[in-house]
């Protein structure tokens, strides 16, 4: 049996370098997301929600993008959920992108802010039905008696609301606006490229090489 100690990768796909990146991170973003997704990575939408409540405990989990511009990248979840709880308690968060495939990381970091109300019903009704209906039967990071408890909620509100559910009041969208992004390419030798980008005083974005 290999040692975990022995797992070793050489890092050789790409490179990443100031003068072929773009001096707008989220330019450069958006070009790594889109080869992401055209390179077909399993889940290039996946992402990493790191949050700290108000007990200093750090937790992370998976959430999905759904949207991101200027403005920040937005996604959806249930409100009274842990990572809710803790974003009411201390609204700064890190979001991490890993496709593994194509050697890249994106780190970013910044406040959170929930998404208006119209945003989060255009989102939610755009939703598959069993997804809208999984919304109100699921109390998200509460201890439940067993599986049959959400099997049983979703029958009820499915019977409830039919073909028409609306968004619930516990369940919308958040938006982490950027002020740190840090774009990781593997490179051999463990002499990675990193590159970070971080506003000034100006508000305007400054490019920077960090140690691997």
């Amino acid at each position: 049996m290999t040692s975990i100690a022995d797992i070793r990768k050489s890092y050789e796909r790409a490179e990443l370098n100031e003068n072929a990146s773009h001096s707008d991170p989220l330019a450069q973003f958006h070009q790594w997301l889109t080869e992401a997704i055209a390179s077909e990575v399993p889940e290039p939408n996946a992402m990493t929600l790191a949050t700290v409540g108000c007990d200093l405990r750090p937790s992370t989990r998976v959430v999905l993008i759904k949207g991101y511009d200027a403005q920040g990248i937005v996604w959806y979840t249930n409100f009274s959920s842990r990572k809710g709880q803790e974003l009411a308690a201390n609204p700064f968060a890190a979001l991490q992108f890993h496709w593994v495939e194509l050697e890249r990381v994106v780190r970013i970091e910044g406040v959170v802010e929930k998404v208006s109300d119209a945003e989060a019903d255009a989102y939610f009704h755009s939703r598959p039905l069993d997804s809208r209906i999984g919304a109100w039967a699921s109390p998200q990071s509460e201890v439940i008696s067993g599986r049959g408890v959400l099997v049983a909620n979703a029958a009820k509100y499915a019977a409830q609301f039919m073909l028409n559910p609306p968004r619930p009041p516990h369940w919308g969208g958040y938006r982490l606006k950027p002020d740190n992004w840090q774009f990781w390419q593997g490179r051999k030798s463990r002499l990675h490229d990193r590159l970070r980008y971080r506003q000034d005083a100006d508000q305007q974005w400054v490019r920077e090489r960090l140690a691997p």
